[in-house]
């Protein structure tokens, strides 16, 4: 990694509309030094530009050349996805670039949201040359969302640069042929339209594959038009362009259901497209990815962390937009996999966590998709919930359909609880309504908790209400549920105890905050009140009154009041113990540990403070489970646990619940250097800070919506608190290293050690010592 000088880069004053703060920092700054606020229209970066240097580092390389999907270069732009890889089977004559797209789906619900609403392939590209391929040199530039470089054969070579675009949803490869590789070609490969759990699992009785894809031609462009039997189609067309010595390919999918519209879209997108070089398309998407990673900035001394980190919000990026289909267990991209649907019963939730500390709530699909199809959760209820209920499956298709299937083998239905056989879980909603309310506290915006939090959650919480009943003991229980995955139905179950308890306590404060006088309201307050409590024996919590915790499972379903929901915190001593005797006893069983056990395990590792525990449940994950291209896969690829790890990273760099801000919470001593800016907490806050040398130099806050603030500061001894224009504020001690500072919105607060005069510039923090690149690096040498 390169080793830049600090503090020469970026004035963290910019954000205040250019006014630096004052108290050690020089009178004036160059523009450069200043840098651009989140909002800024790009500028140009120099060598001094920290953004730069920390994407630069991060790129993947490919020395050698990649197999599999998991050792490959990705691009997507939340729709279309490409992965490349060589060509099964052909790997000295081919390169695969596989064409993907998220709303690419059956429309047949009677088989189920695992068949008959599947994710359906598409089918992929090759790149022949003319020779053998003997080499290659690529690298996945992540600050401009392109992949570059060099395929060499045996009878020349084959320049590259390919992106997709991030708005035009074109997959363009320009290829510069040297003189023996001028007859290179382009051969595409239609997938058979059938869904990916067929080659895992038995088909359901009826089920069949939609009819072969049909190859056409329209005036120079070619099109691959793939009927589908509930009507509709999906189309992917293409064309190649010469510009001199360069060749372009130029692709685009659509789809369309029930109307066959998508031949028209796809042909009149390509055709557009493909009037633009190369150079003028890329332009422009540059620009958005430039626009994108500026919005917040966080630099880290483990090398092989941070480009990690970076990677994942580029990964985020590739994968997710607002108006995109939430992400399936896979994103954009479509291999061979069991489980071709969106999940709802952790999946989706982890996929997005990281979005709102990163400062990227533009890719917020979560909130948009539960509000635009509210009407079909609630057709996915039991009739007989229908009128005051809503729930959401544990698998469907983009638009949050199951079909209301209730075998296994179809899909999986909203589970109805004190049912025997067990039926799936309940809880799934509240858990992503826990998704929205995020997005709410990371930016105070009221529309989302008056127009979609709190009308979904009251529907969520009253279907538990249907079948909470007092006991014998005069407290509140719940009949037998389902727990994500352990396998068997338990009174008490601690996933829908855990999730009920936030859920009523939102409903109240929610009320409050919209000035709502709910009738349901002492009902809410009963169950705060009566409720059972969680079941826990003698080694911690229980999935639930019925089952112990007893065998290995990846899941912490069991453990959601600890994390994410954080209703448990450790606060007293018991429940600190408590913690810690749950996790430890969780993680504790080998066998069917998986990546996201490590991340949960990381970031409650974190909630106690225990950086070094974290640090070495990230190193775990590192090791056992994150692939070359930091993909991951479990039976096929399913993409939340690298997203997740991100999210673990933030909760050792910032915490914000329960309405404190802690800067540095769980840092290892080995990240004794830190840098974050513009990270995003709840209460709409953008923090920035610096740790030096193991202690914390400053802390600034900038203010958008007027949230009270309080921050643990974490600088030791006396402080000094100022304004964005340097001068002294009143502030209240309200704990130890805990402060309270009025803040109105759009005003800034700078925390500084008292007589520290810090330099306020932001800069990448140097690598305490070197790491291979993500991708496939030239081999070591024995």
């Amino acid at each position: 990694m390169p080793s830049p000088s600090r503090r020469t880069v970026l004035a963290t004053g910019s954000a205040l509309g250019g006014t630096l703060l004052a108290g050690g920092l020089p009178a004036q700054a160059s523009a450069a030094d200043q840098g651009s606020a989140p909002s800024d229209a790009y500028a140009p970066s120099t060598s001094s530009d920290p953004w730069r240097t920390v994407l630069d580092d991060a790129d993947l390389v490919w020395e050698r050349m990649p197999k599999t999907w998991y050792e490959g270069p990705y691009l997507g732009n939340g729709f279309l996805g490409s992965g490349i890889y060589a060509e099964p089977g052909r790997e000295t004559e081919a390169v695969r670039f596989n064409i993907q797209h998220s709303e690419v789906q059956d429309h047949r619900p009677q088989f189920g949201s695992l068949f008959g609403l599947a994710r359906l392939p598409i089918g992929h590209f090759t790149l022949e040359p003319v020779g053998a391929i003997t080499g290659l040199d690529w690298r996945l530039g992540l600050r401009d969302a392109e992949l570059t470089g060099t395929l060499t054969t045996d009878r020349g070579t084959l320049t590259i640069r390919a992106l997709i675009h991030t708005t035009r949803s074109v997959l363009a490869v320009e290829v510069t042929p040297s003189k023996g590789e001028r007859d290179f070609r382009w051969v595409f490969h239609p997938a058979d339209a059938i869904s990916p759990r067929a080659a895992f699992k038995p088909v359901p009785p009826g089920y069949t594959g939609n009819p072969p894809a049909e190859i056409e031609r329209h005036d120079g462009v070619s099109a691959a038009v793939q009927p589908l039997l509930s009507g509709g189609q999906h189309v992917t067309a293409w064309r190649e362009r010469a510009l001199g010595s360069r060749r372009t390919l130029y692709v685009n999918v659509a789809h369309s259901y029930p109307k066959s519209t998508a031949l028209k879209q796809a042909l009149a997108t390509v055709r557009a497209t493909a009037l633009l070089p190369y150079d003028a398309l890329a332009l422009t998407h540059r620009a958005w990815w430039h626009a994108f990673y500026r919005k917040g900035f966080l630099s880290l001394p483990d090398a092989r962390i941070q480009r990690f980190y970076w990677i994942q919000l580029y990964k985020t990026a590739s994968a997710a937009r607002r108006d995109a289909p939430a992400m399936a267990t896979s994103g954009p991209w479509l291999e061979p996999t069991p489980w071709p649907a969106t999940w709802w019963n952790l999946n989706v939730q982890l996929e997005y966590w990281l979005i709102h500390g990163s400062n990227h709530l533009e890719l917020d699909a979560v909130t948009r998709s539960l509000s635009e199809f509210r009407d079909h959760l609630k057709a996915e209820m039991a009739p007989a919930y229908r009128s005051d209920s809503l729930g959401i499956p544990r698998t469907t298709d983009a638009s949050l359909v199951n079909g209301g299937a209730t075998d296994p083998v179809l899909g999986y239905g909203v589970g109805i609880p004190g049912q025997d056989p067990p039926t799936p879980e309940v809880g799934n909603l509240t858990w992503a309504l826990h998704n929205v309310w995020l997005s709410y506290r990371h930016t105070m915006d009221k529309s989302i908790l008056r127009d979609v939090l709190f009308p979904l959650l009251r529907k969520a919480v009253n279907y538990y209400l249907h079948f909470l009943e007092p006991g014998a003991d005069g407290k509140l229980h719940l009949p037998a549920t389902f727990s994500p995955e352990y396998g068997g139905n338990s009174r008490d179950c601690n996933y829908d105890l855990m999730l009920l308890t936030w859920g009523c306590r939102t409903l109240l404060d929610s009320a409050e905050l919209l000035g709502i006088d709910d009738k349901l309201a002492p009902r809410w307050r009963e169950v705060l009140a009566k409720r059972v409590a969680y079941p826990t024996d003698a080694n911690g919590f229980m999935i639930g009154a019925d089952i112990p915790f007893a065998k290995s499972h990846r899941h912490y379903s069991h453990l959601l009041a600890v994390y994410p929901l954080y209703e448990l915190t450790g606060d007293t001593p018991d429940e600190k113990t408590l913690i810690e005797k749950s996790l430890a006893h969780w993680v504790g069983f080998e066998g069917a540990l998986q990546g996201y056990t490590f991340t949960g395990a990381a970031s409650m590792s974190a909630l106690l403070g225990k950086g070094e525990d974290a640090l070495s449940y990230l190193g775990q994950l590192m090791a056992r489970f994150i692939q070359p291209n930091t993909m991951y896969k479990e039976s096929g690829p399913v993409i939340e646990t690298p997203l997740s790890a991100a999210q673990s990273v933030h909760d050792m760099v910032c915490q914000s619940w329960g309405d404190v801000i802690r800067v540095f919470p769980a840092v290892p001593a080995a990240w004794a250097d830190l840098t974050v800016h513009d990270f995003r907490t709840q209460g709409a806050f953008l923090l920035s800070a610096v740790r030096e040398g193991g202690r914390t130099r400053w802390v600034r806050l900038v203010s958008e919506a007027g949230a009270p603030c309080v921050v643990r500061h974490g600088i030791a001894g006396a402080i000094e608190v100022r304004d964005g224009r340097g001068r002294s504020m009143r502030y209240e001690a309200v704990g130890d290293g805990v402060v309270q500072v009025p803040l109105r919105k759009g005003e800034s607060v700078l925390i500084t050690g008292k007589g520290d005069r810090p330099d306020l510039r932001i800069s990448p923090v140097e690598p305490n010592e070197e790491a291979p690149r993500w991708g496939l690096p030239a081999a070591s040498a024995p």
